[in-house]
């Protein structure tokens, strides 16, 4: 097919080096355009082009929201430096996608509610500013749950009124969990480079272990949230979404700094390293690395995977620790103080942004947003809006309620976080990062099976996800956990896994998966 033939073209002259793939790391796309096998714009204009011919037709992944404009001038800028020998950043001519609740100056940002359809505020967030200062090209905003999943207990992962549904490239009939899953999807369709992702609980690592990709959320801190539509200053983060541990240890070192505007910061400069150093096939040899299956059981496959994930951690030298003692009833215990907490931070939180936004927005406020989309059919076609009403409802910041249930919800998850780390002398824990991804299901996403997210959500940790193999036929992804500002030791520890699992697959794109004896356990029709 021509389309096909010309995806990623050579510059004239060039003829004998060989054009990188939609799937080209990061570090090989830099290296086509240093050895002048392809020039920025023809990845970008490569990109646009899959985008249209994936993303919005053939599978119809939508996992893009919007494109931007000034993409192919930023391209063609970059070139024009290379030409002339100018230094390169990190990132220089290699296309990036961003979430969609983050602010970039060249396109609205609407954390996919139409109530933000006329955010343009011509600023660039912090984050995409040193992506932009490392040479990136932003190619646009990808797709997410609406107001990253914080409106409605039932609602739909990757589905906002912006833009509809993303669908997982696995298996389109499945869910792409939420809420950074057009983030997560782009990359694992060879839309873009990479992409950036932002996580309160879950929303990096859910997607991207679902997708067959790599996740990270950095220690609350790490990476700027200035100019993000929030949920929780407590728990707020962005993060890289990538295709290779490799490509996120670059992006992380791109990330990461202090933002003056952001006092969770201030010790990022002082913390932060260049990440790639610490990558190393080496990296597990005799450190002690804690195994944890808190949702053991619910889906046997994934058991399985793990179990075999252990074994490659340990025949690369990993001393392998059983951790019992925190389970998925300890867990339980932590999340209702955790929400009572987030609803109150988002209100506050939302509020204050709000009043940042353009005149043409018209909703000024969390109690606007709830009379907007009570007022908007589209927004309430598929399901309510309970936490935004909750998160109305909520005690102040100021209030002894709210004060107890973060208190509450931090002591706890650090507590058993720590306990786990600290009493069997771990450098590390390991857990399933979730089940295979579940039928999607327009009244729900279908049963949930658990993740180890909660722990270093609420405490603020970091969380590295990567692809550990199959399960009923979909992706599933190994979770690295450790203590704050241990970014360095879960990327090295998480590389040395990658290197010797290889367990990353293409996705293929199927309309569904062959029925399995346990779909029961992901909701699919027997």
């Amino acid at each position: 097919m021509r389309a096909l033939v010309v995806l990623f073209v050579l510059i004239a002259g060039a003829a004998q080096a060989a054009p990188p793939s939609p799937y080209a790391s990061i570090s090989e796309q830099r290296g086509a355009l240093a050895e002048g096998a392809a020039t920025s714009i023809q990845l970008v204009d490569a990109y646009l082009e899959r985008i249209q011919r994936i993303d919005r037709r053939g599978p119809n992944l939508n996992s893009v929201l919007a494109l931007n404009p000034k993409a192919r001038d930023q391209a063609r800028a970059l070139d024009a430096e290379r030409q002339l020998g100018k230094a390169a950043g990190l990132l220089q001519g290699v296309p990036i996608l961003v979430k969609d609740n983050i602010e970039t100056a060249d396109l609205p940002t609407t954390a996919g509610s139409l109530a933000l359809r006329r955010n343009n505020t011509g600023r660039d967030a912090p984050v995409v500013s040193r992506l932009v200062d490392a040479g990136a090209v932003i190619l646009g905003k990808t797709n997410l749950s609406e107001w990253a999943n914080f409106r409605s207990t039932t609602s739909i992962n990757g589905w906002s009124a912006v833009a509809g549904r993303v669908r997982n490239p696995y298996a389109l009939n499945r869910s792409t969990c939420g809420s950074s899953a057009g983030s997560a999807v782009a990359v694992a369709a060879g839309l873009a480079a990479a992409a950036i992702g932002t996580e309160t609980d879950g929303s990096i690592t859910c997607p991207a272990a679902m997708t067959g990709i790599v996740g990270l959320k950095p220690t609350v801190g790490l990476v700027s949230r200035t100019h993000m539509v929030p949920i929780s200053p407590e728990q707020d983060t962005a993060g890289p979404m990538t295709r290779s541990v490799t490509d996120a240890a670059i992006l992380l070192t791109v990330m990461a700094g202090t933002d003056a505007a952001d006092p969770a910061t201030k010790q990022a400069d002082a913390r932060k390293t260049n990440y790639l150093s610490a990558l190393n096939r080496r990296a597990l040899r005799g450190v002690r690395i804690g195994a944890w299956n808190p949702y053991r059981g619910r889906s046997p496959e994934t058991d399985a995977v793990f179990e075999h994930a252990l074994e490659t951690l340990e025949a690369q030298g990993a001393v392998i620790v059983r951790v019992r003692g925190v389970e998925s009833d300890d867990l339980d215990k932590i999340s209702p103080y955790e929400v009572t907490a987030l609803h109150s931070e988002f209100r506050a939180a939302l509020d204050a942004y709000l009043a940042t936004t353009p005149e043409a927005v018209s909703t000024r406020s969390l109690k606007e947003v709830i009379a907007f989309n009570t007022d908007t059919p589209r927004e309430m076609q598929l399901f309510g809006q309970e936490i935004l009403e909750a998160s109305e409802r909520a005690p102040a910041l100021n209030d002894p309620a709210y004060q107890q249930a973060r208190a509450t919800a931090r002591k706890l998850a650090t507590e058993a976080l720590d306990r786990m780390l600290a009493d069997r002398r771990l450098a590390a824990i390991v857990a399933p990062s979730a089940g295979p991804a579940e039928v999607t299901d327009l009244r729900g996403d279908g049963r949930w099976l658990g993740s180890p997210s909660l722990l270093p959500a609420v405490s603020g940790t970091p969380h590295l996800t990567v692809p550990m193999g199959q399960a009923l036929g979909m992706p599933v992804g190994l979770s690295f956990l450790g203590p704050a500002w241990s970014e360095a030791r879960l990327l090295g520890l998480g590389f040395a896994f990658e290197q010797a699992a290889k367990a990353r697959r293409q996705p293929e794109f199927r309309p569904s998966v062959v029925v399995h004896p346990y779909a029961a356990f992901i909701g699919e029709d027997p």
